[in-house]
Formats: C-alpha cells, sequence, structure tokens
C-alpha cells in the first residue's frame, strides 16, 4: 500500500497506535480508560484503537482491575508472542544462546562449549538451534538476532577485526555464510558495546546520553556512547582499549599480531595474580590456569577485606585501571562511566573509590564511576535488546 503522508488518518491512527503499544510495554497491563488518559484520546477512539490491535495480534486481554471500585475494567497487554528476538554472546570458549518474547523476557536459552575445530556457521546455527528448542520455537518465528563477538566486523571488507584469539570466525566469507545458514535478518555488534547496550536501556547509565563503560574480563575494552549513540568508529575499532600506549609500560610493537598492548598488559587479568604478589597478597590456592577467574577470586578476596596487602593491591590495580582511562576521558569527557566486567565487578565499592580518586589526578574532569548494574550476562542482555529495538520498530508499525 502507498506509504502515508503527514496529517493523513492512517499516519494518525499508526502514531496512536504506536503510543499506546509503547506504554503498554512500559506499564504492563492497562485498562481502555487508563490508555486513554495517558494518550490524551477519546473513549470511543481509544476503544477503536484496542479492538485494532487485538485484530492484529499485538494486544490481549488479560483480565478485570479488580482493584477499583465500581465495575471492572477490563484490562489490556502487550501479545508477548507477537514477535521473538534472539542473541548470541560468542566467546573463544562458548556460544551462548537466549531467545526473548516481544517484551524482552527470555523464553529459550541454551550454551554450546567450544568444540575443536569447529567452524562459526556451525556453533551460530547448534547454540540458536538449542535455544529455539529449549522455547518450544521454529526458527521462523524469529524476526531478529543479533550476535555479539569480541573486536569488530570491519564495515568495508566485511571481515572480523581486533579478535585474532577467536577460532574459526576469520574467513573473509564468513558473513554470506551465516546469512545463507540464518533464516532471519542478523545484526553483529561488539560485545563491550552490547554490554553498554544493556546498562543504557536496562541498568546504569540509563538517562544517560554521553557515558564511557569500561569492560575487563577476557580482554580489556571499553564502549563509548556519544549524544546517545555508540560511536563504532571507522572500522568498528572505538573502544579497543586494551591496544593503548600507556605511560610507564614498554611499548607493545606489532599489536595486531600480539593481540594486544600496552593498557591490557597494564590492566588486564592476566597480571592481577602477580600485582596481587606484589603487594604482599597471598596468592596461594589460586588456579593460574584459568585467568578471569583467578582475578575474580582475588579481587573479591580484598573487597571483602580492604587493609594491608589486599588495600595495597586494590590501589595498584586502581592505578592500572586510571592510567588508561584518564586518556579516555581527557579525549571524550563522559557524564559517567559505568565499570563493568568480572574483573572490575569483583573489587566491588572499595575498587570504584579507589579509581575514582586516581582518576581524580590524572583526568583534568571528573566523571562519576558507577558499578554496572547488568549483572547476569550483560553482553547477552545487550545483543536481546538491540535486536529487540529493531523488532519493536517493524512490529510496532501499523501503517505499512
Amino acid at each position: 500500500m502507498p506509504a502515508a503522508t503527514p496529517g493523513t488518518p492512517s499516519l494518525l491512527r499508526a502514531m496512536n497506535d504506536r503510543a499506546a503499544l509503547e506504554l503498554l510495554l512500559t506499564h504492563g497491563p492497562l485498562s481502555r480508560t487508563r490508555i486513554g488518559q495517558l494518550t490524551g484520546l477519546s473513549k470511543p477512539t481509544a476503544s477503536q484503537l484496542l479492538a485494532r490491535l487485538e485484530a492484529a495480534g499485538l494486544v490481549e486481554a488479560t483480565g478485570t482491575d479488580e482493584g477499583r471500585p465500581g465495575p471492572n475494567a477490563q484490562l489490556y497487554a502487550l501479545n508477548a508472542r507477537a514477535a521473538h528476538v534472539g542473541g548470541l554472546d560468542v566467546t573463544p570458549g562458548r556460544v551462548l544462546a537466549a531467545v526473548a518474547d516481544l517484551t524482552g523476557a527470555v523464553v529459550g536459552r541454551f550454551e554450546l562449549p567450544y568444540a575443536e575445530g569447529s567452524d562459526a556457521v556451525g556453533q551460530v546455527t547448534g547454540a540458536l538451534a538449542g535455544a529455539l528448542a529449549d522455547a518450544g520455537l521454529r526458527p521462523e518465528d524469529l524476526h531478529r538476532l543479533v550476535i555479539a563477538t569480541p573486536g569488530a566486523f570491519d564495515p568495508r571488507s566485511g571481515r572480523l577485526r581486533y579478535a585474532s584469539h577467536l577460532p574459526g570466525w576469520h574467513s573473509p566469507t564468513l558473513l554470506d555464510e551465516l546469512a545463507a545458514a540464518l533464516p532471519v535478518p542478523v545484526g553483529y555488534e561488539n560485545d563491550v558495546n552490547l554490554a553498554a547496550v544493556a546498562e543504557q536501556r536496562l541498568g546504569a547509565a540509563r538517562g544517560h546520553q554521553d557515558f564511557v563503560l569500561l569492560w575487563n574480563e577476557e580482554g580489556l575494552g571499553a564502549a563509548l556512547v556519544l549524544g546517545g549513540r555508540l560511536h563504532r568508529g571507522w572500522t568498528g575499532g572505538a573502544g579497543e582499549v586494551g591496544f593503548l600506549p600507556v605511560p610507564g609500560h614498554p611499548l607493545v610493537r606489532q599489536v595486531t599480531r600480539a593481540n594486544t598492548g600496552g593498557y591490557q598488559e597494564l590492566a588486564g587479568v592476566q597480571g592481577l595474580p602477580a600485582l596481587a604478589a606484589g603487594a604482599g597478597v597471598d596468592t596461594s590456592g589460586i588456579p593460574r590456569d584459568a585467568q578471569v577467574p583467578a582475578a575474580v577470586e582475588l579481587l573479591r578476596r580484598a573487597a571483602a577485606m580492604p587493609e594491608g596487602p589486599h588495600l595495597a593491591f586494590l590501589r595498584a590495580y586502581a592505578t592500572a585501571l586510571a592510567t588508561g582511562l584518564a586518556s579516555l576521558v581527557a579525549v571524550l569527557d563522559p557524564e559517567i562511566v559505568v565499570l563493568a566486567g568480572e574483573a572490575i565487578a569483583a573489587g566491588g565499592d572499595p575498587l570504584r573509590a579507589l579509581l575514582e580518586a586516581e582518576l581524580a589526578e590524572l583526568a583534568p574532569s571528573r566523571p562519576r564511576l558507577v558499578s554496572g548494574e547488568v549483572r547476569e550476562h550483560p553482553v547477552l542482555r545487550g545483543a536481546l535488546e538491540s535486536a529487540l529495538a529493531t523488532a519493536r520498530e517493524t512490529v510496532f508499525d501499523t501503517s505499512r
């Protein structure tokens, strides 16, 4: 049908429909009267709107409001089954997949450990199939899929960059192969960027237009949100701060071959056991073959008793983190810095306070440092939120 033009009844209906759907998404079940009050629509118009959305399968009657005096009012809710989306969090060790309904509720989940010799297409399709089976859905039930990876796909060449440690993901034809294997529109995004999306939609960065998210788990990275939008850079590499040269640390040359840089060597998880030992912390019993668990355990112990050698360890780690973060803050002047990733979250408030004090000494501006609030699989949650934003734009558009 022809596109609606400004001021036409079809466009106004579509705008009212969208407003009502957004209200139901935000507030949950609402009565016809309450929808009319919130949108400014008359009762007859609100009734027509709800009848139209119910016929389209976008809303459903869910019961009555028994808490109000007088006749019970019929309540309407967003039909959560009107659309489903998928998200994948890809790391060198596993692929974690989830499926969510239109409200964002996770209805299926599956984890596929990395198998030696497995290819990226097999990893993606296998993990997605497991999550769909767990949700009782078919591939064609998905409206959108977003895949999170370390590094970023270069928008010009289509090749994955900044993630040489991710096995099986560097074929020049990979994106074409994935498109052929997946029966759904697919988006690709850097994992730390998606952690920032999760914090922006659901966590500590809600209501903030300019912020940096500093992340430390298997790698050290950052996400940059400027004017409310992710800043990805020309090749998708904005925020790959692990490659930063840092003062007081030897330069790392050939960084793309080494897949590391000065900031990663200074403050990454691989160096935390040595940093703790240098501060006098007893590191016996700490597993050295698993870098993230070792770092997390050391930081949890230090945060639980921030005194003596533990305090010296936290202070040394805060200085290391502040050394690179000061460069970001000096260039971007963000409103807040969100601290995220297991190897930062484990340090808790003691680490955050020390890092804030160090940053105040090193950077000209003083952004507020806040702890990330999305703790359960933030990268996967960000992938789902990104997919949902696109799916809702399509599903909520009743003008088509």
